[in-house]
């Protein structure tokens, strides 16, 4: 019942894409446009629940961190490796830190997603996506198809609908991204 509310509710918001999409048998463009506003929301959640200076910094420092680290092994000084180790409770508790501001905003957008992708899996389950070879390869999509299988069909170098979300949705987060002035990575 509930579930068939949400599935309704998610054809009535995604239902206008896919009537616009050139192709509705296999909705590429519908996938393209629902990977790229579900990047947007995630992205929009980091920048607004994650203080980007702060990540800057506790980014740079645990770098600076880990030089000194490797200088102190690999120079076997035991007094620099003792003062440095002195160092590392703090450092992973700063760690500890960085990872739960970067677990926030992944806790808000998880259950939203997960409720998008299981409309899709049945909206636009058909979708087959036929690369160039050099494409299939570079993306690695063999070894992803070693998990998941290919997509049932004869047309070589291709993936489903999945396949095509995640190419999607990692492009247009990059340049979302940049746009909004994210100063770490992933």
């Amino acid at each position: 019942m509930v579930l068939d509310i949400i599935f309704d509710g998610l054809n009535w918001i995604f239902g206008p894409i896919i009537a616009l999409d050139p192709n509705p048998q296999n909705p590429l463009l519908t996938i393209f446009l629902i990977s790229t506003i579900i990047a947007f929301v995630t992205s929009l959640a980091n920048k607004l629940m994650v203080d980007q200076d702060e990540m800057e910094a506790l980014q740079k420092e645990m770098k600076e961190f880990q030089n000194e680290m490797k200088e102190a092994q690999t120079s076997g000084d035991s007094k620099a490796l003792a003062k440095v180790q002195a160092k590392q409770k703090d450092f992973m508790s700063k760690q500890s830190k960085m990872m739960k501001n970067q677990f926030k905003p992944m806790i808000i957008t998880f259950v939203p997603i997960i409720l998008v992708f299981w409309w899709m899996r049945e909206a636009v389950s058909q979708v087959i996506v036929s690369l160039p070879p050099f494409a299939y390869y570079v993306l690695l999509t063999p070894i992803w198809h070693m998990f998941y299988g290919p997509p049932s069909t004869s047309i070589p170098y291709a993936v489903g609908w999945l396949g095509w979300y995640i190419l999607c949705t990692f492009a247009m987060s990059q340049i979302i991204r940049k746009f909004m002035g994210f100063k770490t990575g992933f």
